[in-house]
């Protein structure tokens, strides 16, 4: 009799974690496959907060995950490419997507005999995934599908068949009172806290409910309870981020436990609503029931909030409060976020994001240059020296972390396009990087010649005000183009302003050879050609930039 039961139990514990393994092969590979669409998708966002609750609700619906689309929220906040505003839309639509796992699991995991095409979709997902040519990664996608549903299969023989009569002893805890109510929403919360998705949790409360385990009410609340236990995963992911990330990780917290206390309270209607609308009425199959509440409160508790996202915003402000050194050039730190780490695909928005950073700390330093040459002093350049300084510490840290990061993502599967372009967004910040470099190293140029007294002339000094313009105009449209592909016109610009920085160089070269040649001071003017050189190499790093993303994919 214990060997039995050890027995069953082992093949209900086998038969989940190949549901839940199924889930994440599957989740992966749709973000592989569709990591770039999504990246277009979160394009599309803008301060409207019906288009932040349909991008929520298409990004959920296509990467299966709620948990995955708010940790990737917390993680856009962080990085500046989310609002707070913004961020509440999309929450609130990955609540709503996240109910499409609940409808596939009980119109076609129960509906039909699912087993005869998940084998053969492990099979092909295999094969497929094993040949080495662009599209390997639907091989992912479709062996996913296949263990999914091969484990939900598995577990739903697994799970005994209980006639109700012989539940007598539950009767006390399962029944539409409100204190059973109370447990199975703590239930549903601790389920979903040990599986980290409350897809997972929802398809496993379908499959108690429908071999008897449990009611539709005790069901219901248990799909509450997930609701609120699938916050942790933002959470976490805010632990050391910045207060945009917090605020927003709060929120999601709030708008699922407000939700879920109201309906709680409430449950008995919903339950009577679900029952007149679903298909079939009250004589629909228990998980049909289920999927239906699933989707009717998220939409209901989205309707709710929806004309309340700026006081929401307010509230979460409030609570936490704007720090000031968040505005501070301290020690750079790229979070690795568990739920970014993930999806390799989409990290690489983010990363795209700190190296628009990234550029604009560039452009701020040669901004710095620039001020500084038209008033050469001891005191101008001493000041520069100390921000150009601190500054390109800071470029070192982001290209250490940021390389780290990108390294971490191609020792994970990425697909053929996402590969190309980490390879060409390395090469950027190491450009990036290196101008940083080159920011100061000017800067200590100007140092030597106020100390040797080699400071340039008026003439001198307008003549590299053009100049200096042309490579300011070069880093204005790298910075503002980082993130895209170029288009050909665009490429042709690019050459266009490296041409007419080369001719500018020439000519500067010419005047300072002429002016030794005229007897003016020698090192005074090899200290400006030299200084024409350096200027003329930030041009160069910018064209290759700009052939690095015209060859984006």
């Amino acid at each position: 009799m214990v060997l039995a039961v050890f027995e069953k139990l082992l093949l209900i514990l086998g038969s989940l974690c190949l549901f839940l393994y199924g889930m994440k092969v599957m989740s992966d590979g749709i973000q592989q496959t569709a990591g770039s669409r999504l990246q277009a998708i979160l394009g599309f966002m803008t301060g409207n907060r019906i288009s932040a609750v349909f991008t929520g609700v298409s990004v959920t619906a296509i990467i299966q995950s709620s948990s995955a689309t708010t940790v990737m929220v917390v993680s856009f906040a962080n990085a500046g490419l989310l609002t707070l505003r913004q961020a509440i839309g999309v929450i609130m639509g990955a609540n709503i997507g996240t109910t499409v796992t609940a409808w596939i699991v009980s119109l076609v995991g129960f509906q039909m005999n699912i087993t005869v095409l998940a084998l053969p979709a492990v099979g092909i997902g295999f094969l497929w995934r094993a040949i080495k040519w662009k599209h390997r990664e639907l091989g992912n996608m479709i062996m996913g599908f296949g263990l999914l549903f091969l484990g939900l299969s598995f577990l739903t023989q697994s799970l005994p068949k209980i006639d109700a009569a012989n539940l007598h002893f539950l009767d006390g805890f399962t029944g539409p009172d409100f204190g059973s109510e109370l447990i199975a929403l703590a239930v549903g919360v601790v389920l979903t806290l040990l599986l980290h998705s409350s897809s997972a949790s929802t398809a496993i409360i379908i499959t108690m409910a429908l071999n008897g385990y449990i009611g539709f009410h005790f069901g219901a609340a248990m799909i509450l309870g997930a609701n609120i236990g699938t916050t942790v995963d933002a959470a976490l992911a805010s632990i050391g981020t910045k207060t945009n990330a917090k605020r927003t990780a709060l929120v999601h917290v709030l708008f699922n436990i407000f939700g879920s206390v109201w309906a709680v309270f409430l449950l008995n209607p919903i339950v009577d609503i679900v029952q007149v609308i679903s298909p079939g009425g009250e004589n629909a199959p228990v998980a049909v029931h289920m999927a239906m509440f699933h989707t009717i409160f998220n939409v209901m508790n989205t309707l709710l909030f929806l004309p309340f996202v700026d006081p929401f915003a307010k509230l979460v402000s409030f609570i936490i409060k704007d720090k000031p050194e968040d505005a501070e050039l301290k020690a750079y730190k790229l979070p690795y976020l568990s739920g970014s780490q993930d999806t390799p695909e989409l990290s690489i928005v983010r990363v795209q994001k700190e190296i628009r950073d990234m550029a604009a700390l560039v452009f701020s330093m040669y901004r710095g240059l620039s001020r500084t040459i038209k008033s050469i002093t001891e005191e101008t350049v001493h000041s520069l020296i100390e921000d150009l300084k601190r500054k390109e510490d800071y470029a070192d840290q982001m290209r250490e972390e940021l390389t780290s990061f990108l390294m971490e993502c191609m020792r994970r599967q990425l697909n053929r396009r996402s590969e190309h372009n980490v390879g060409l967004l390395l090469r950027i910040i190491a450009d990036l990087e290196e101008m940083t470099d080159d920011c100061y190293s000017i800067s200590l140029l100007l140092e030597r010649g106020i100390r040797k007294n080699q400071i340039f002339k008026q003439d001198e000094t307008e003549a590299l005000s053009p100049y200096m313009v042309q490579v300011e105009e070069f880093l204005a449209f790298v910075g503002d183009h980082l993130g895209g592909k170029l288009s050909r016109e665009q490429s042709q610009y690019a050459k266009k302003i490296e041409d007419d920085i080369d001719e500018s160089r020439d000519k500067l070269r010419k005047l300072g050879r002429k002016r030794i040649e005229a007897g003016e001071n020698v090192k005074t003017e090899l200290l400006f050609i030299d200084f024409v050189r350096r200027i003329e190499r930030l041009g160069d790093y910018c064209n290759g930039i700009s052939i690095a993303l015209a060859n984006m994919e």
